[in-house]
């Protein structure tokens, strides 16, 4: 048996036709967002950070220390490589992505913005989802934030990740 594997150019719902021979077939169809993240509302360490309508993060507030900030955490969608892209930033935020295994507890190795694509090691389970100060001294922050995870070696356009409800904090 034949598998067909269909990669569509915007997420959201659509369908597919299929024929063979004399029988046609439409299949309802659900386009998923390359963009692996899990994120929304989150306040935490005096930031805060709001979901834009197209589905960017907006971050305010003065972090309560470096190394300071928010964070989300969710299940594990793919296994294999992954990349973290950020083709907005915010000057003295540093995002990252940590490994967790079914403990909550974090295994070695993380993907941060502008690194090569990394393996996602063996026994993950959640990844976490930080957004952190990184400045000794904290300044106030407004801003945009476009951040991508996606599976393989190659980043592509950012893309407004499935689920922008997802509660976070720190």
């Amino acid at each position: 048996m034949g598998a067909i594997s269909i990669t569509g150019k915007s997420r959201g719902a659509t369908s597919l036709k299929l024929t063979a021979g004399k029988i046609t077939k439409t299949v309802p169809v659900t386009v998923l967002s390359r963009n692996l993240l899990s994120y929304g509302p989150a306040e935490g360490n005096g930031l805060t950070a709001t979901v834009n309508t197209d589905g960017s993060l907006h971050v305010t507030g003065t972090a309560a220390r470096q190394w300071a900030g928010l964070a989300w955490t969710f299940p594990c969608p793919v296994q294999g490589t992954v990349i973290l892209r950020k083709p907005t930033f915010i000057a003295g935020l540093d995002t990252s992505v940590k490994f967790l295994d079914a403990q909550g507890h974090q295994l070695v190795g993380q993907v941060t913005s502008g690194s090569n694509a990394v393996a996602i090691p063996a026994g993950t389970v959640s990844l976490r989802f930080e957004i952190l100060s990184n400045e000794a001294t904290p300044t106030a922050k407004d801003g945009d934030l476009r951040v991508q995870l996606e599976s393989g070696d190659t980043a592509h356009d950012w893309m407004r990740p499935d689920n922008t409800s997802l509660r976070g904090g720190l």
